[in-house]
C-alpha cells in the first residue's frame, strides 16, 4: 500500500468540508438565519480548519496551478507567501486562545473554538506551504 497516495486521496476530504462552509457562509448571509449567526460562523470557521487541515495532505511536491508554481519558484515571492501564512497563522491562534482563556465576552467566547480549529489547520498548512517551498524554488539544487 503507497501511503503517500492513500493521504493524498485522503486530501480530497476538502471538497465537501468547504462545501459545508458555502452552506454555512449562506446561511449567514441570507436573512432568514440571523438568530444563529455567531453559531453558524464558529461552524463555518470549524469546517474551514478542518478543509485547510485535509489540504495539507496533499503532494508537496506536486502544484496544481501555474500562478502557485510561479509564487513557489520565486524565492522572493515565496518567503513572501510563507510570511503571510505564519502571520495569519499567528492572528487567527492569538484572537482564539485570548477568546477561549481570557476574554469574559460571550461573543468572541462563542467563535473562539473555531479560530482555534482554523488555527491549528494554518499551523499544518504553514508546514506544507515550507515543503512546497523547498521542494519548488529555483535558486537551490533540488
Amino acid at each position: 500500500m503507497n501511503h503517500k497516495l492513500f493521504f493524498h486521496y485522503l486530501s480530497y476530504l476538502q471538497y465537501p468540508l468547504l462545501f459545508g462552509v458555502l452552506y454555512f457562509s449562506y446561511r449567514m448571509n441570507s436573512g432568514k438565519y440571523n438568530n444563529s449567526s455567531l453559531s453558524d460562523f464558529n461552524s463555518l470557521l470549524v469546517l474551514m480548519g478542518l478543509a485547510v487541515s485535509f489540504s495539507t495532505l496533499q503532494d508537496t511536491k506536486k502544484v496544481s496551478v501555474s500562478f502557485e508554481k510561479k509564487v513557489w519558484e520565486n524565492p522572493k515571492y515565496g518567503k513572501i507567501a510563507i510570511n503571510l501564512v505564519i502571520g495569519l497563522t499567528f492572528i487567527i491562534l492569538a484572537f482564539g486562545i485570548f477568546g477561549f482563556f481570557i476574554s469574559t465576552n460571550e461573543k468572541i467566547k462563542e467563535v473562539s473554538f473555531g479560530a482555534i480549529v482554523l488555527g491549528i489547520g494554518f499551523v499544518g498548512f504553514t508546514k506544507t506551504a515550507l515543503e512546497i517551498f523547498e521542494n519548488h524554488r529555483k535558486d537551490t539544487e533540488n
